[in-house]
């Protein structure tokens, strides 16, 4: 009972600061309902982590996330019956799935087959204790070999990511996606080399185009590895700020490489 009174009180609490932000305009207390709510943002995106294609950095979901919770304070209308709470949440969970949707190139029919593969693996493992044979897992799916093998190579295909990223390897241990290719070093590959030289160079050049505020926000978040907050510190902006700015510096930098999307397909 004394858990219902709190929530109901905090509801009412947010709504009042909400009552107070929508009469004063007030940018501080815009703020202080960012900072109020933004836990809503981790656990819906945390709820969703599992979905997010190894390329992408979960960072990068929870910023349209809070960009998601401030518009929906400023267009949130309490006359339509919904709190403030509800009404972000929907929004919230709307910005996010469409940002995964954005971000997978993949149709929805072979992530269904992902998923339906991937199960019967885990059911197969937890029931004999080892990972199934080709043909085991094939029978699973209600696949033949040779069918499974080409929605094996499709999903890896579609898979369009960073070389360092963990993978099972065939003993069941995690390695490096790269050490799953068959040269131990691509480096050794003159046109392999020059692509990747080349993409890098097309890199620096969009990011020197950035503005000055945008780029100290990209090398403290990714050099750095400081968090929004610690960045927003550092600059002497809201959290919100570097949020924003941060989204602005994605959107700047895609339009920039858009031309250039087969060349970092290439080398990913």
């Amino acid at each position: 009972m004394t858990r219902g009174k709190t929530e109901r009180a905090t509801s009412e609490s947010v709504q009042k600061l909400w009552g107070q932000y929508h009469t004063t305009g007030d940018v501080a207390l815009r703020d202080r309902l960012v900072l109020t709510l933004a836990p809503m943002v981790k656990y819906i995106v945390y709820r969703k982590v599992r979905e997010i294609p190894a390329r992408c950095e979960v960072e990068d979901f929870i910023s349209c996330g809070l960009e998601a919770l401030m518009r929906s304070i400023d267009r949130y209308d309490p006359e339509r019956g919904a709190t403030l709470e509800q009404f972000a949440w929907t929004r919230i969970h709307g910005a996010v799935l469409d940002e995964l949707r954005r971000n997978d190139w993949a149709p929805r029919s072979l992530r269904r087959w992902e998923r339906d593969i991937s199960r019967s693996r885990e059911r197969f493992i937890a029931l004999y204790g080892r990972a199934p044979t080709r043909e085991e897992l094939a029978t699973s799916v209600d696949l033949t070999p040779d069918e499974l093998d080409r929605w094996l190579g499709d999903i890896q295909r579609s898979e369009v990511g960073s070389l360092n990223v963990l993978v099972l390897g065939e003993d069941d241990t995690t390695i490096e996606r790269i050490d799953t290719l068959s040269s131990t070093d691509l480096n050794l590959d003159p046109e392999t080399r020059a692509v990747r030289d080349h993409a890098k160079e097309r890199f620096r050049e969009a990011f020197e185009q950035l503005p000055e505020r945008e780029r100290q926000v990209a090398v403290r978040l990714y050099l750095h590895n400081l968090t929004l907050r610690e960045i927003g510190e550092a600059l002497g902006v809201t959290e919100s700020r570097v949020c924003q700015i941060h989204s602005q510096l994605r959107r700047r930098l895609r339009d920039l490489l858009e031309q250039d999307e087969q060349l970092f397909s290439e080398v990913a």
